[in-house]
C-alpha cells in the first residue's frame, strides 16, 4: 500500500501546492523512493520536481534529487525537440493548405502551464479533416514518418474505427499521432471536429505559432479523455485542475451544456470531481450542485480514486476497450458500444486468423464467435 505517499504527492503536484503542510509532511517521515516512482508512473515529475525545489529540497535523500536532476535535463532536451518536431510539421501543413490543429503534447504544456517543460508528453497529436488525412500522410512520409500498424488498406480494415493513425521516424523517439477526430467510433465524445476549426487560437510553440483548441473546446476534450481512459494518470486531472485554476471565467455552464448535447455531460462532472477530490481544486461555482447531486459521477470518482490509492505504481500500456464506457451516459449508448465492439475487426482478429485481402468481410462475422469464446475460457 502507497496511501500516504499518494496522498502527498496529489498534495505536492496541485496548481497550487501548501509547502508548508508539504514540509511537515516530509518531515514527518516519507518513503521517498516510492514517492518519486508515483511521481514517473504518473506522469508529474515536472510539478514533482518545481515543488520540491521550492522547498530547497528539503529532506530529499540525495540519490532522489540526482535522479529528479538527470531527467529534468533529459526532460528539457526531450520537449525542446518535440516542439521544433511540432513547428516543422505544422509549417509542412500551413504551405500545403491543410487545415489542422495541434492540441495536447506541446501546444498543452505551453498554453496551460506557460511552459513547454512544466509538463510530461511522449508525442504530438494533430487533428486534420477526414478528408485531407491522405495528403497530410504523404506529408508525413516526405519527412521520413511512417506507419508500423499496415499499409492503408489494412488500416483502413482493422484501424479506422479508432479514427487516428500513429506516424514515427527512425531516429526518433516519438510518434505523430494524427486524427480525423477525438474519440472512437464506438463512443460519444463531448468535443466533435466540426465544432473546433471556426474557434481555434494561435499558440507559441518553441519558435512558432501553431493553431490549438480554445479554452471551452480544451475543456471538453481534456474532460472527454480523461474519462475515456479512466482518469488512470494523475497527469490528466492535473491538467483539468490547472484549466480550472487558470481560466476561471470560462463559462463552465456552457461547457457542461455542450457535453450533454453530445451525451457527454458526465465528464465534465467527473472532470470536476476528480480534480476537487485529489487536488482540492474547487469545482466552477456553475456547476458546484450538478457535481454534488450527480449520484453516477460520485460513483466512478469514488471507484477510480480508491483504484489509484491501493498503490498501483505501473499501469498497463493496453487498456481495455471497455474502459470507455463511463462516457456513455445512457442504457442505450452502452448497449452500442458493446456491440459495436463485438463486431468491429481488429489487428489481433486478423493475427490469430491471418485471411487473404478479399476475405476480410468475413471477420465481422469471425470476431463475434471469437469474443464468446474467450468468455467461455473466462468463464472457465
Amino acid at each position: 500500500m502507497a496511501v500516504a505517499e499518494f496522498d502527498l504527492l496529489c498534495r505536492i503536484v496541485r496548481p497550487r501546492p501548501d509547502l508548508a503542510h508539504i514540509r511537515e509532511r516530509i518531515a514527518a517521515g516519507i518513503d521517498f523512493e516510492m514517492l518519486a516512482d508515483l511521481a514517473e508512473a504518473h506522469g508529474v515529475r515536472p510539478a514533482f520536481l518545481l515543488t520540491l525545489a521550492a522547498l530547497s529540497w528539503e529532506g530529499v535523500p540525495e540519490g532522489i534529487r540526482a535522479v529528479l536532476r538527470r531527467f529534468q535535463q533529459t526532460h528539457l532536451v526531450r520537449t525542446l525537440a518535440l516542439a521544433e518536431e511540432a513547428c516543422r510539421v505544422g509549417r509542412l501543413f500551413s504551405d500545403a493548405g491543410i487545415r489542422f490543429a495541434v492540441f495536447k503534447g506541446p501546444a498543452l504544456a505551453a498554453y496551460l502551464y506557460g511552459d513547454l517543460s512544466r509538463r510530461q508528453y511522449s508525442d504530438i497529436d494533430v487533428i486534420v479533416p477526414p478528408e485531407q488525412m491522405a495528403k497530410a500522410e504523404a506529408l508525413l512520409a516526405s519527412l521520413g514518418y511512417g506507419n508500423r500498424q499496415g499499409d492503408r488498406t489494412f488500416r483502413q480494415a482493422f484501424l479506422s474505427f479508432q479514427r487516428q493513425y500513429s506516424f514515427t521516424r527512425p531516429g526518433f523517439d516519438f510518434a505523430i499521432d494524427l486524427h480525423w477526430h477525438f474519440s472512437g467510433r464506438h463512443v460519444p465524445f463531448p468535443l466533435q471536429p466540426e465544432e473546433v476549426w471556426s474557434s481555434l487560437v494561435s499558440i507559441e510553440v518553441g519558435a512558432c505559432t501553431v493553431p490549438s483548441l480554445s479554452d471551452a473546446d480544451l475543456a471538453l476534450l481534456l474532460a472527454g479523455h480523461g474519462t475515456k481512459e479512466s482518469w488512470k494518470s494523475v497527469a490528466w486531472v492535473c491538467d483539468f485542475a490547472m484549466l480550472i485554476d487558470r481560466k476561471s471565467d470560462l463559462d463552465w455552464a456552457e461547457v457542461h451544456r455542450r457535453a450533454r448535447r453530445q451525451r457527454c455531460g458526465d465528464a465534465v462532472l467527473l472532470g470536476c470531481a476528480m480534480a476537487w477530490d485529489l487536488l482540492a481544486t474547487p469545482v466552477p461555482a456553475s456547476l458546484s450542485a450538478a457535481v454534488a447531486g450527480n449520484a453516477r459521477v460520485e460513483r466512478i470518482a469514488a471507484s477510480l480514486i480508491a483504484s489509484m490509492r491501493e498503490g498501483l505504481v505501473h499501469f498497463p500500456e493496453v487498456k481495455p476497450n471497455l474502459l470507455d464506457i463511463d462516457l456513455c451516459e445512457r442504457r442505450i449508448d452502452r448497449l452500442r458500444l458493446l456491440a459495436s465492439l463485438a463486431v468491429t475487426p481488429t489487428p489481433s482478429d486478423y493475427h490469430a486468423l491471418p485471411l487473404p485481402r478479399a476475405l476480410w468481410s468475413t471477420y465481422y462475422l469471425i470476431r463475434p464467435v471469437r469474443q464468446v469464446l474467450k468468455a467461455v475460457r473466462r468463464r472457465a
